[in-house]
């Protein structure tokens, strides 16, 4: 990653609405809730005024921070309806409720009953008062001592979880495979690191953003998230949003401007991503840093995830290679490979597979008939009909294609393995080689058949004409639940009308 620049702040940013500190007063005198209330009315600290929530009872209060885990600051009396109900509250805050972050200011009319090196040293308190010594003025100071401590704990505490999401964010991104999903995901853990516990303070504030790849002087949107999801990925940006973009590119370094951050990651091969967040409040120093850390983090995610879409690429063009080699040894329709793949994957989906998966089929299936490198051209290619021994040899193509496939341990290779050795099973075990059944044969070899079956008798063969479109749909219905699995012939017949349109593509 580059340096960043961090440019005056020259956009207009929607002035914030803070949420209130939040104080809670627990004593069981009720004079003490209103003189406290009175003396903090006109209280405020950091432009953000206080709201003051009453409890009574030890009781009552553990309610109280159960159910708000944003109270900044606790006065707290020691004896309420026993001598020692402020003290067990104190300890439970810490001990049970694991509240790190709240200020307990201990307040007592009674001190002989608690006294203050005692108290202090057994208890996890922030502060120790007698009621009578907190004028005006000294509970004005203790509040605001109190807050500005809680301020800085808390921000220590978020940078934490910063660090933390940064390092779940990291392990996340780097799982993915699919530049597409990869994109999404990138750009939503920059903005769950920005929206992190920022919401606790700030009633107004959203973020949204874009990931944009720049290729040929033109933007191509890969993720998009809060105001822009309505941005159809066609619509030209607006020239301002442009023009800041191509600054970025220009001097290839990272932009912080106020409410706005846009990233640079440019990977090995050239290719350049930018991620655009604005936010409708100012970026701070720690958010910053943040983003930082992480951008450099998916500054090398970038590259990794090209690096293996490259892996994949040639895996998936070395493949087709091979097909087609099979393909035109053996005289089948042109692109016949092409096509069972795309129905393949098609049917995959339909059927409820994750896209990784539907892809690994799309990208194997070419595999399914490589074992026909192993059949003498004296049977491949005979215009007639097979002997019975002829097709006895023809039907090892798939323990041929499972054997050449078969010590592979790579995902690809393994999945093409077993579309090889299983297209030919049948749903009812009158298939070959193992005669399997039912969902003992493999899905891939289930999806495959039905695909490689229906382009078979769609397209003209050395041994036979392409049969009509009514014949095909007739013969695959009375093969349902014989030859093909009944689900995938129903969803094969509820969506003919698009595999027609796959096929004739690819024609």
């Amino acid at each position: 990653m580059e340096d960043f620049i961090f440019a005056d702040e020259i956009d207009e940013v929607v002035e914030p609405t803070y949420k209130p500190w939040k104080i809670l007063i627990s004593d069981d005198e009720k004079e003490i809730h209103t003189i406290t209330k009175i003396v903090l009315s006109n209280f405020k600290y950091e432009n953000r005024g206080i709201e003051i929530l009453d409890a009574y009872s030890r009781k009552e209060t553990i309610d109280i921070l159960k159910e708000n885990n944003d109270i900044s600051v606790l006065l707290l009396d020691v004896v309420m309806e026993t001598d020692d109900a402020g003290l067990l509250v104190a300890r439970d805050i810490r001990e049970v409720l694991k509240n790190r972050l709240i200020r307990i200011i201990l307040r007592t009319g009674q001190p002989g009953s608690a006294p203050e090196k005692d108290v202090i040293s057994k208890y996890d308190i922030n502060d120790y008062k007698e009621k009578t010594e907190l004028t005006t003025t000294k509970l004005y100071t203790t509040v605001m001592t109190a807050l500005r401590s809680y301020r800085d704990l808390y921000s220590i505490e978020r940078n934490k979880e910063g660090l933390e999401k940064i390092l779940s964010s990291t392990q996340s991104i780097m799982k993915f495979k699919s530049k597409e999903s990869f994109s999404e995901s990138v750009l939503n853990e920059f903005i769950s690191i920005l929206n992190l516990g920022i919401n606790r303070f700030i009633n107004n504030y959203n973020v949204s953003g874009l990931i944009l790849r720049f290729h040929d002087e033109k933007f191509y949107i890969e993720g998009k998230s809060g105001s822009f999801l309505e941005l159809d990925n066609s619509i030209i940006l607006s020239d301002k949003l442009i023009s800041s973009i191509k600054n970025v590119i220009k001097e290839e370094k990272s932009l912080f401007n106020n409410s706005v951050y846009i990233g640079f990651f440019k990977n090995d091969d050239g290719i350049i991503h930018i991620v655009y967040i604005e936010s409708s409040v100012a970026i701070n120093s720690d958010e910053k840093s943040l983003i930082n850390i992480f951008a450099t983090n998916v500054s090398i995610a970038f590259n990794n995830i090209y690096l293996t879409n490259e892996i994949l690429d040639t895996q998936k063009e070395i493949i087709e290679t091979l097909s087609e080699v099979v393909e035109k040894r053996s005289k089948e329709t042109s692109n016949h490979v092409l096509r069972v793949a795309h129905v393949s994957r098609f049917l995959a989906l339909k059927i409820g597979l994750p896209k990784e998966e539907a892809d690994k089929i799309s990208m194997a299936s070419p595999l399914h008939d490589i074992g026909k490198t192993g059949i003498p051209d004296s049977i491949l290619l005979k215009p007639g009909k097979l002997t019975a021994e002829e097709y006895d040899v023809m039907k090892e193509h798939t323990t041929i294609g499972r054997n050449i496939l078969g010590n592979s341990t790579r995902p690809l290779l393994k999945a093409g393995s077993i579309i090889s050795y299983e297209h030919h099973e049948k749903w009812d075990g009158s298939g070959y080689p193992n005669n399997k059944k039912g969902e003992d044969i493999h899905i891939y070899g289930r999806i495959t058949a039905i695909a490689d079956v229906f382009d078979a008798l769609y397209h003209k063969r050395c041994y036979k004409e392409a049969w009509p479109i009514e014949n095909i749909i007739d013969l695959i219905k009375d093969e349902r639940g014989k030859h093909f699995d009944p689900k995938l012939v129903d969803i094969f017949l509820e969506n003919i009308e698009n595999i027609l349109t796959i096929v004739k593509k690819l024609s």
